[in-house]
């Protein structure tokens, strides 16, 4: 991975516009595998955002409701989204537009948008709670590893380490610079990846010990009674969900992938640039779905081998302590206070990610409404930094009022889970109508797309019908 000048703050550096096609930006995309990974920097960033509070939080928490017994969903959770995620990062290279301005294409319209971002901005706003869930995990794990103000987990504790929390995120994004996130988010996957695999490594090593035999019943595809409504979430939060596509796209651009490959000219000269480009952006969705992959089973794993035989599931702000108890259960007492540190990194990192991409999200959004021009470099970063300024205070608020991280991750994992069926709409659309035929012709690809999008549909049921009431037996 290599962060150049061209991923550095445009305004400070007087690089090009990265969401703005020029010739004189296009260059030939690497050819060796090396080459691909010194290119690589998108997918790290969505890593940090996805392995947090999906994986810490509702899969661990999943894992000690159901033991080992879904440890299938974790692998499809993981796996069958990353098509719909690679599709919709193509059709944004080609295009050189986010995937904002994408679904705004597809009808039937509303106005100057499209439904698509009207259930979008709905989306958001439940997406509220799950971000202030991530910012609740980070702070508890704080307020009992250092209170500083009255006792761990107490009123007072938990408001000075949010306020202190918050402020240390908006100094990091103060500048808004892509290079900064990406340097940031690196840094995170590489810790907490290798804390998490650790610990799950060695738990056979352990008391809470697993073996074949609990893998093996990992794997018989069952969905136990009582569990549907963590599965569900787990389903729409774990891996990338629909948000984090709709980010990569921007995080893309904002790398230079698009502006490398060049506006379309219609020659097959630009067909060639276009799939080294596109190879390299599956390179890094490759990275980072193992990333997940891996930190998704592993936080499952010790869910299931410590929590679960203990009858300990996760909830409100004992969250953190109950979690703590799969490492001073499995290493003795001074391991919590590693656990707490790796906790923080984790959710952190999460944290750090949201807070560059939301407002990023929402600046497009007034844009598309006409409150802005997005083609207008100063007037976007202007807004990108008020919203950035303005809005982790409000998911902030939203955690000291509610105080409940799993039911305000769950709530976001739902609502994602819907949200993504909008997106499979839109990717066929866009493929459909936008995206040259030339780079679309792989027909391994239309087939992991098509049971990617089937998976996405029947996602999205579920979480409808769940959500009105309708029972399913478990």
């Amino acid at each position: 991975m290599t962060t150049t000048d061209d991923t550095a703050d445009p305004a400070r550096t007087g690089s090009p516009d990265p969401y703005a096609l020029d010739p004189v930006d296009v260059r030939p995309p690497p050819t060796t595998f090396g080459g691909r990974l010194r290119h690589l920097g998108p997918g790290l960033i969505l890593s940090a955002a996805v392995v947090g509070s999906g994986e810490l939080i509702t899969t661990t928490a999943l894992g000690a409701k159901a033991g080992f017994v879904l440890l299938w969903l974790v692998v499809a959770s993981t796996a069958v989204k990353v098509w719909v995620q690679m599709e919709l990062a193509r059709w944004a290279i080609l295009s050189g537009k986010p995937a904002l301005e994408g679904y705004a294409q597809v009808p039937p319209r509303i106005g100057r948008i499209s439904w698509i971002n009207v259930l979008w901005i709905l989306m958001d706003g439940a997406k509220i709670l799950q971000r202030g869930g991530i910012i609740g995990g980070t702070v508890a794990a704080l307020s009992i590893l250092w209170p500083i103000v009255g006792e761990p987990l107490s009123f007072p504790s938990l408001l000075t380490w949010t306020v202190i929390t918050v402020a240390s995120v908006l100094f990091l994004l103060r500048t808004n610079r892509y290079s900064v996130v990406e340097k940031a988010c690196f840094v995170a996957v590489v810790l907490f990846t290798l804390a998490t695999v650790g610990l799950a490594l060695g738990l056979p090593l352990t008391p809470f010990g697993y073996g074949g035999d609990d893998l093996a019943l990992g794997f018989e595809f069952l969905i136990p009674a009582g569990t549907l409504g963590f599965a569900i979430a787990m389903f729409g939060i774990t891996g990338v969900g629909a948000d984090e596509m709709t980010t990569y796209s921007y995080w893309c651009l904002e790398k230079g992938y698009a502006r490398w490959t060049g506006p379309d000219d219609g020659t097959e000269e630009r067909a060639r640039r276009a799939e080294g480009w596109l190879r390299v952006m599956r390179l890094d969705v490759f990275v980072s779905w193992l990333v997940c992959t891996v930190c998704t089973l592993s936080f499952y794993v010790i869910g299931a081998s410590v929590l679960h035989p203990q009858g300990l599931v996760p909830s409100g702000n004992e969250m953190i302590t109950t979690l703590s108890r799969m490492y001073t259960d499995t290493l003795g007492e001074w391991a919590m206070y590693a656990f707490l540190v790796g906790a923080v990194a984790v959710l952190y990192s999460t944290f750090v990610a949201s807070t560059a991409s939301v407002p990023r999200l929402w600046t497009h959004t007034l844009s598309l409404l006409g409150v802005l021009d997005w083609r207008d470099r100063a007037a976007r970063e202007r807004w990108i930094r008020i919203l950035t300024m303005t809005m982790p205070p409000v998911w902030a608020l939203g955690y000291l009022l509610v105080q409940s991280p799993v039911l305000m991750v769950q709530i976001g994992g739902i609502a994602g889970g819907v949200f993504l069926l909008a997106v499979v709409v839109a990717v066929w659309y866009l493929r459909t109508t936008e995206v040259d035929r030339r780079v679309r012709s792989n027909p391994l690809l239309t087939v992991a797309l098509v049971v990617s999008s089937v998976a996405v549909t029947a996602l999205a049921v579920y979480s409808l019908l769940d959500t009105l009431g309708v029972d399913f037996g478990g």
